[in-house]
């Protein structure tokens, strides 16, 4: 009965949807998170009559024919990098980016990791780094006697320092874009890495055409939506427990038929 195994692939597919949910929910409050969607796909399908077939030896054509669909498969798990809302901290090192890009971040292994979570610190040597303690490029280093930070539109990096009136750059943030957002691999922590379906990554000047504008003391909040994650929820359940229902029904209709044949 392809029913049972129709019905199956529904569950399965529900369970990665109502998987997707959760983690997005779970990221909440995570700085700079992007919600993720479950896309799904129909199987193929089986012609027990073709649509478009001769029907007698006068050319009449089957107009429907009869095509039995196989069931449900996941396409992809889309993120959605849309912008998510600035909360204010008053930290000068937290930063949040309005618009497109994303900040630069060297890795252990030598590798070039991007965020959108800018909620940045300072180590010993007065180094910019993520929480990890990932240095953020290029690599600015904030003088120890520094009175003050202060971090532009553009990324410049200004300090005032002890005894001056006046204002010293140390340095310039960058950020870096993609063709295609949603290709960046995900790797935990807030890091992405860029691959063959995200595009080289190509960076430039904050608040240059293309690239988005620095907020110095705020930070971009994750851009889940409680209540449409529930109503998805609440949608994927309802799904799941209808494909059930249907393990159900073919149990019971083979059951039936059993009883025939033993009869």
């Amino acid at each position: 009965m392809r029913s049972l195994n129709i019905a199956s692939t529904g569950m399965l597919a529900q369970q990665l949807n109502v998987e997707v949910i959760s983690n997005n929910i779970a990221n909440m409050n995570t700085t700079g998170f992007k919600r993720q969607r479950a896309e799904f796909q129909d199987l193929l399908y089986q012609n027990l009559e073709r649509v478009g077939s001769s029907s007698s030896d006068q050319g009449t054509i089957i107009p429907t024919g009869i095509q039995v669909g196989t069931g449900v498969k996941t396409a992809s798990v889309y993120r959605i990098m849309q912008q998510g809302n600035f909360t204010s901290t008053e930290n000068p090192y937290d930063l949040a980016i309005e618009g497109k890009g994303f900040f630069r971040v060297r890795m252990p292994s030598g590798e070039t990791g991007y965020t959108r979570a800018g909620a940045f610190a300072i180590n010993g040597q007065g180094e910019i780094v993520t929480p990890d303690g990932y240095t953020v490029e290029p690599g600015i280093a904030i003088p120890q006697d520094a009175n003050s930070i202060k971090i532009n539109i553009s990324g410049q990096v200004s300090v005032r320092l002890a005894g001056q009136t006046t204002e010293t750059q140390v340095g310039q943030f960058d950020l870096a874009t993609f063709a295609n957002e949603a290709g960046l691999e995900s790797q935990g922590s807030n890091i992405y890495f860029e691959s063959a379906a995200s595009g080289a990554a190509q960076t430039g000047t904050p608040g240059s055409t293309g690239y988005g504008q620095i907020t110095q003391g705020s930070l971009e909040t994750s851009n889940v939506n409680a209540v449409s994650e529930i109503t998805s929820l609440i949608t994927a359940q309802r799904a799941y427990e209808m494909n059930s229902k249907v393990v159900t029904v073919s149990d019971e209709m083979l059951s039936m038929t059993a009883r025939l044949t033993r009869g």
